[in-house]
């Protein structure tokens, strides 16, 4: 992210934030939030209950739903442009391709990113209202369509904020 994650937002800058919750089984939660910062989006990612020392896929979803408790019912990654799934420095991959989460030793990771696929402002791009997901496994960010990266640990909406 550099030093331009640093950079100041405006107080009424666009918001958006999540709350992920365990599905069935599972003691993963954390919050995240998303800040619009002109043509790129600031995440903050704070998640526990991970595996210690383990790192695990992290995506936008299709489907703003938690409802299935397997996390199931948020869909398949977020790709509003119809391109392949792929590692999150490229062009080539889905909009909702993230960084994989790297839980400390004690199963808590805090990420912090800066993206320019989505948006948390109205239009094609915005996350407002998709699933947010943390897997079982990392994404090995080749494997189509999502990344081999297993059963889905937490579930949240993202939320305008």
């Amino acid at each position: 992210a550099g030093l331009a994650a640093c950079q100041s937002v405006p107080s009424d800058a666009p918001r958006a934030a999540a709350s992920l919750q365990p599905t069935k089984g599972n003691q993963t939660s954390g919050t995240v939030s998303f800040v619009q910062a002109g043509d790129k989006v600031q995440v903050h990612a704070i998640v526990t209950g991970l595996k210690p020392g383990q790192e695990h896929g992290f995506h936008v979803h299709e489907v703003g739903d938690c409802s299935s408790g397997d996390g199931m019912s948020a869909k398949g990654h977020f790709n509003p442009h119809a391109k392949p799934h792929g590692h999150h420095g490229t062009l080539e991959r889905h909009a909702g391709d993230l960084p994989n989460l790297r839980a400390d030793a004690n199963g808590r990771a805090e990420a912090r990113l800066e993206l320019d696929v989505i948006s948390v402002t109205p239009g094609a791009a915005s996350v407002v209202g998709r699933g947010l997901i943390v897997h079982v496994q990392p994404d090995d960010y080749r494997s189509q369509p999502v990344g081999n990266a297993g059963a889905r640990m937490a579930c949240a909406v993202i939320r305008r904020s």
